[in-house]
């Protein structure tokens, strides 16, 4: 897939591709932490065809600008960005299609787009609910325990193995060998992660989201109840059709996150898909791409 290059409004520079027929309907697909725009080249593969497909390497990501102050990281400046690169690219309406972080940004996209009348679809693959997460992460010992990382993520001590060891050092500390994308990532596709990764950069760019968010993940022996000053943000329902793809394998975000999950979503379209780990666009790229024709071809 060949990159281009475009300046937003904010001066933020993306790189992204732009893959399918420009007068098809228009899909922004937005990749997590700690990948690229390749999180989705399966999809983009079987999709273009039909559908424009554009998927940038979000702000802080590899070529993309990269700023080094955590507050360019808030959740406000990365869902502005996906409507900068909607406006600069010419497209009015989009359906938004997001994993992991990416996903986490399709959910404030989805909820901005359905107020202004720009977003006509969303599908969100392993990426829970800001309302959820935010209740499960204070209540649910296994959703606690697998959220500690991002502890380790914010806590600037661990700036050092970044300098060190690049992005790498920071997972070896945080996960401790429990990433799990060895044995099911294309051997090429690993290699360019890891050249990556090397990039201090992005490296501290990409930690930043997890700085810049307002979510507060306590320690294994606080209390299990939300305090007061914690309580879940106060969002409407999304009522846009809205596909739900849930790997139930994926250690840092099990399956109780969908527990709730239609009182805030209230045209859902849930998927699970069995024996498979978070990174679910290609490690069940057949499963993500049927899900994703039933519920295009439901919803045009």
């Amino acid at each position: 897939m060949a990159q281009n290059r475009i300046k937003l409004a904010s001066g933020i520079e993306l790189d992204y591709v732009d893959e399918g027929p420009r007068d098809g309907p228009t899909l922004i697909f937005l990749h997590g932490f700690p990948e690229s725009h390749r999180t989705w080249r399966h999809q983009i593969a079987h999709l273009k065809d039909r559908f424009r497909c554009i998927a940038p390497d979000q702000r802080g990501y590899r070529g993309s600008s990269k700023p080094q102050d955590v507050a360019s990281y808030t959740p406000d400046k990365l869902i502005g960005d996906v409507f900068q690169l909607a406006d600069a690219l010419g497209i009015d309406k989009f359906t938004i299609v997001g994993h992991d972080w990416g996903g986490a940004i399709a959910w404030g996209v989805a909820l901005t787009g359905q107020m202004n009348g720009r977003v006509t679809r969303a599908v969100i693959a392993n990426a829970p609910h800001p309302i959820g997460f935010s209740r499960l992460v204070w209540t649910n010992r296994h959703q606690r325990e697998s959220s500690q990382y991002m502890r380790t993520f914010r806590d600037t001590a661990n700036d050092q193995l970044i300098r060190d060891h690049g992005l790498g050092g920071m997972l070896a500390k945080a996960f401790e060998g429990r990433l799990q994308t060895e044995d099911k990532m294309e051997p090429e596709e690993r290699a360019q992660l890891l050249r990556d990764w090397e990039n201090r950069e992005a490296a501290f760019a990409m930690i930043n989201w997890y700085r810049a968010s307002p979510l507060y993940v306590p320690e294994l022996d606080e209390p299990y109840e939300i305090p007061a000053d914690r309580a879940p943000p106060a969002l409407p329902p999304l009522a846009i059709p809205t596909l739900v793809i849930w790997a139930l394998d994926d250690h840092a975000l099990p399956p109780e996150n969908l527990e709730g999950l239609e009182e805030m979503v209230t045209d859902m379209t849930l998927v699970k898909v069995p024996d498979c780990g978070h990174f679910v666009p290609w490690e069940a790229p057949g499963a993500v791409n049927a899900a994703l024709d039933a519920f295009l071809a439901r919803t045009s």
